[in-house]
């Protein structure tokens, strides 16, 4: 009798310790921390360099804009964040003929990712486009620090903020592709190759698509206000997409979202003037983020000294707890 309630006394002890395993799981990550290292600092440092004159307003097709595609390249490299294709051929070429006479030369498009440990087949897609306008004809160089050099150097920082996450063992359950796409400038022509063309992943495993491009200014609207950021298309082709960004917003960096440009009837026409219009074509779910035009949008005074990177600070964490987010929940985003 004495054996048997021993017996009944481990086996009960066994199974209260197997219930406290799961009553207490493993404490949430603090993605905060990994944001955090998105600093202005970084930011200002990396667009110093893209913006200046040595890439020489990055025209695609032209010499400036390989040097960028090399920049972007190396600093991959660096942090060990890895290319999609092939034996780490970062690059995605494109023929000068699919430019339909609108580039000198062939161009390319950068592509670097981290694979999802649960649902690799699954991705995200951050981009922004690395082109520019190029050299005006009295020799100005048109440096692009916001358009897009602003954006470049977010999706860089992301991609960086994502691999200290790996290291420590949080890497995201969804893959995340970082994609540099060219000739924005001249029609929308590297996110079109990619999705039209050579889709490196499927289209039908793309979840969404997060494009940044113009994100370090103030615009006339909002100078002297408080941070901001304008958001176009989140709502078009899946609500559930826009809730989760309206809820990461106020959990986390509490921006004042505009919602002026995603207007249907808006007439500058935004949503289908970025690269996030070549995913959205094929039904994929987009967000599109934006400051707004200035008085040197196109011009050669777009320069480094003029962004406000506590700002772009700020916008860029936005948009990486948004695609923590959608990496990371059981389930994928609802398309309407």
């Amino acid at each position: 009798m004495k054996e048997m309630t021993f017996l009944l006394s481990i086996l009960t002890l066994i199974y209260t310790c197997s219930s406290c395993k799961d009553t207490n799981p493993k404490p949430d990550v603090n993605i905060s921390n990994y944001a955090k290292t998105i600093t202005e600092t970084e930011l200002k440092e990396a667009l110093y360099i893209y913006a200046s004159d040595e890439f020489e307003g990055r025209e695609t097709g032209e010499p400036g804009q390989k040097k960028a595609i090399e920049f972007i390249k190396n600093h991959y490299v660096s942090i060990g964040v890895p290319s999609p294709m092939a034996d780490g051929h970062y690059f995605q070429e494109i023929p000068k003929s699919f430019f339909k006479g609108k580039s000198k030369g062939a161009s390319e498009n950068v592509l670097a990712y981290i694979k999802g440990n649960e649902k690799p087949e699954e991705v995200i897609v951050i981009s922004a486009h690395l082109d520019h306008i190029g050299v005006s004809g009295n020799g100005a160089i048109n440096n692009g620090a916001d358009d897009d050099g602003s954006g470049t150097v977010a999706l860089l920082e992301i991609a960086e903020a994502f691999k200290i996450a790996e290291k420590d063992g949080n890497g995201p359950k969804r893959s995340i592709l970082f994609l540099h796409v060219t000739g924005e400038e001249i029609g929308l022509f590297g996110s079109r190759y990619y999705t039209d063309v050579d889709p490196i992943f499927s289209l039908e495993n793309t979840v969404a698509n997060l494009n940044i491009d113009m994100i370090g200014r103030v615009d006339p609207k909002h100078e002297g206000e408080d941070n901001y950021l304008y958001l176009i298309g989140s709502d078009k082709l899946s609500n559930e997409l826009h809730e989760i960004s309206e809820a990461v917003n106020a959990k986390y960096t509490q921006l004042d979202l505009d919602y002026t440009y995603n207007d249907d009837n808006d007439p500058n026409r935004f949503y289908y003037r970025s690269d996030h219009y070549n995913f959205a074509k094929h039904n994929i779910p987009v967000i599109f983020y934006f400051n707004g035009v200035h008085a040197d949008y196109h011009r050669p005074s777009d320069t480094p000294d003029k962004i406000n990177y506590k700002f772009l600070e700020t916008r860029t964490q936005l948009i990486f707890h948004t695609a923590w987010e959608l990496a990371n929940k059981e389930a994928r985003i609802k398309l309407d």
